[in-house]
């Protein structure tokens, strides 16, 4: 009798369990539930790339001093001298405004429905 007990009981939970975990994987496979980890991990994904500009953005900084050490680049400027500011791609200079020749910017006074 007590064997018949035991087994039922370790039946019964084995069924709980089992239950309960097909339950909770049916919840995890829901649209919304689908969509907030792909958001999660979009995140995260955010994070890393950030965090990996920051270091790449880091090292070309110290690059760029070890260079301008090596080179010479980075001698004391005199403060009476005007600095001037070199940057990698010069900004084109403001084009004029263009204008329209003077006859096309008169009134056409042609009406095709005259010449019939």
């Amino acid at each position: 009798m007590f064997r018949r007990t035991f087994w039922f009981t370790a039946g019964a939970a084995a069924g709980v369990w089992a239950t309960a975990k097909v339950n909770r994987k049916i919840k995890q496979l829901t649209p919304e539930s689908l969509a907030a980890q792909a958001a999660d991990k979009a995140l995260v994904a955010g994070h890393k790339l950030k965090d990996f500009a920051l270091d790449v953005r880091e090292g070309m900084v110290r690059r760029e001093a070890e260079l301008g050490e090596a080179l010479g680049l980075e001698a004391p400027v005199d403060p009476d001298l005007p600095v001037r500011r070199h940057f990698a791609v010069e900004a084109p200079e403001p084009e004029a405004p263009r204008r329209l020749p003077p006859t096309s910017r008169t009134y056409n006074s042609y009406n095709r429905n005259e010449d019939h």
